[in-house]
């Protein structure tokens, strides 16, 4: 993000976007699933981040207008949402220790852009733009797919995090019931990118079979068959992550063919403008010229879906969806960087999405002032006459699905003689 379109909050914006243009009551359903209090919501802890950095753990409330007031009155840079405890976690001290536990949990997941410096070619390290956010949409095409189809979880939504990354919660019930034995069992199934610098190839999950490595899970497959697109135009097209040479002396080292490899080596030293598409095209009719039989061309092709993998495959924080008792940002905080808000996102428009668009505290409080000019009441459905409202939106619509699957639950429940 360029420097100049960076708005750092103050605490007078902070405190004016807590008072008109915080979204409570519609975190409030979200987090509930239902219109009146329950303890989804009164059993939840909220640890608050001051402008001093001092963070506030273990607090609870009962309302929407309870969770509003404290929020203005403490005034903090940021929140997070923690899970629902089998007390309430203002009370914690009064609680014998063996009673206050993590009972519910949404399943959590975040993804990060600096987790991809090894291979994006357009930014680094906390710098994110259009292009690169390319990732992202695929990372967030493949994961919402996955959770979806493999383990049959419905009630997603997506969030970015304000500057550099998005995060995925997941409020299906059964999802929320989830141990953190569970929870690390569903994320290391989706995980599939492991090993730090060091290590050059960083997919290592197809089962080995009499020393010959086999064909990739049927879900896993499934991935590389969503990211064979996205790698062409991402990968090759848009990032060109093999032009230079060290990105080329990189994909070589996957090669396990050593003849192959030294022949690529060889052409790549000599002519030194191929674009990493010329590159790709080279590595295929390379292995079509070593192994003439279709049969034998197999380690080759499955080789390159690794590679694929590699480049396109979601890089998730694991240790973020393991355990109940993470706190993650809430959405709808403000970034205290970029000024940007944590909005929801569309799946289905995740290539449409520009992080470098996305409002900031600033704008949202200019953008209210010039619709009401002098507007100083606090009142909760201010955001409809800012730029605010469609992620707001979104997220009532999201809310309804949760309240609506509680409805239909009661409503079984009492058919039930």
């Amino acid at each position: 993000m360029p420097a100049a379109e960076i708005e750092t909050p103050t605490p007078e914006l902070m405190l004016a976007f807590y008072r008109r243009l915080y979204p409570f009551r519609s975190i409030f359903k979200w987090l509930n699933h239902e219109h009146t209090p329950s303890r989804l919501f009164t059993h939840r802890e909220i640890a608050f981040t001051l402008q001093n950095d001092a963070y506030l753990r273990y607090n609870s409330f009962t309302t929407a207008d309870e969770f509003k007031k404290q929020t203005c009155a403490l005034n903090p840079a940021r929140f997070e949402i923690g899970p629902v405890y089998t007390a309430r976690p203002r009370d914690k001290k009064t609680v014998r220790p063996g009673a206050f536990t993590p009972a519910q949990r949404e399943l959590v997941f975040d993804i990060d852009m600096t987790d991809y410096d090894g291979v994006r070619t357009c930014c680094s390290g906390a710098d994110i733009c259009k292009r690169c956010w390319g990732f992202i949409g695929a990372a967030v095409r493949v994961l919402d797919s996955a959770v979806r189809q493999q383990f049959g979880y419905q009630h997603l939504l997506w969030v970015y995090s304000g500057r550099r990354g998005i995060h995925l919660w997941v409020s299906d019930r059964e999802a929320m019931a989830l141990t953190d034995d569970q929870r690390r069992s569903l994320v290391n199934f989706l995980t599939v990118v492991q090993g730090g610098k060091e290590m050059h190839k960083k997919v290592n999950v197809r089962p080995v079979i009499k020393g010959r490595t086999g064909d990739l899970p049927p879900s896993i497959q499934e991935a590389v068959d969503q990211l064979a697109g996205p790698f062409g135009d991402l990968i090759l097209l848009d990032q060109d992550c093999f032009k230079n040479e060290d990105g080329w002396e990189h994909l070589i080292q996957l090669i396990p063919d050593t003849e192959i490899a030294g022949n690529l080596t060889k052409r790549w030293r000599k002519e030194e403008n191929r674009s990493s598409d010329d590159k790709w095209s080279d590595l295929k009719e390379e292995v079509k010229r070593h192994y003439k039989a279709p049969s034998e061309r197999v380690p080759m092709k499955r080789a390159m879906e690794d590679i694929i993998l590699q480049y396109t495959y979601p890089r998730i924080d694991a240790e973020v969806s393991k355990h109940r008792n993470h706190l993650l940002k809430a959405p709808f905080c403000v970034h205290p960087k970029t000024g940007r808000i944590c909005v929801p996102v569309d799946p289905e428009r995740i290539d449409d999405f520009d992080p470098e668009l996305v409002p900031t505290v600033g704008q949202l409080l200019r953008e209210l002032d010039a619709a009401a000019p002098g507007l100083g009441a606090e009142e909760h459905s201010d955001w409809e006459g800012t730029s605010l409202k469609p992620y707001v939106d979104m997220l009532e619509k999201h809310a309804l699905g949760l309240m609506s699957e509680v409805r239909k639950s009661k409503l079984a429940n009492d058919m039930t003689w």
